[in-house]
């Protein structure tokens, strides 16, 4: 496994496919079924050229099978902390450790780049993700957003990091 930032030179698509079918996967019973069916190939291929986002991407044999994107809060009130937008991969590569590795590399660069307060947002009915959070080190906060996807309400819960 090797673990590196995105290059102009990666193929976005392949990138994208990599949220598309972790969201299939993960997602299943979570968001409707008919929203998941929906995602347009290439929906999140654009979104990984955002200039104020850091993007690792991860490697097995040659094959791109995980990202995670990483930033400044994109929010005023969690203003100075670094924020962990995203860590997907390939169902087929989820629990066999490569989340865990893109998850400790994304806090190691936000610390490099000077933030120590570190959080991310999970969907409240995602459990398989709040463990693996909550194993790395993260505990839930009681903030909250509330969201609407498919049509379906969901509240997203956040989850800090302690060193």
């Amino acid at each position: 496994m090797k673990i590196r930032y995105i290059k102009l030179t990666d193929d976005k698509m392949a990138i994208s496919k990599i949220y598309e079918e972790s969201w299939k996967s993960a997602y299943k019973g979570i968001i409707p079924q008919d929203y998941l069916d929906s995602i347009p190939e290439g929906r999140w291929a654009t979104g990984l050229e955002n200039p104020n986002w850091n993007t690792l991407v991860c490697i097995e044999d040659g094959k791109i099978v995980g990202t995670s994107s990483f930033c400044e809060s994109r929010f005023e009130q969690y203003d100075g902390w670094g924020e962990i937008i995203s860590i997907y991969l390939l169902p087929e590569y989820m629990g066999r450790g490569f989340g865990k590795a893109l998850l400790e590399l994304a806090i190691a660069e936000l610390k490099k780049l000077g933030y120590y307060d570190i959080f991310l947002w999970v969907l409240e009915q995602n459990w398989k993700a709040r463990h693996f959070y909550e194993n790395a080190g993260f505990s839930m906060t009681d903030d909250f957003l509330d969201d609407n996807i498919g049509g379906k309400d969901l509240r997203e819960v956040r989850y800090i990091y302690k060193q």
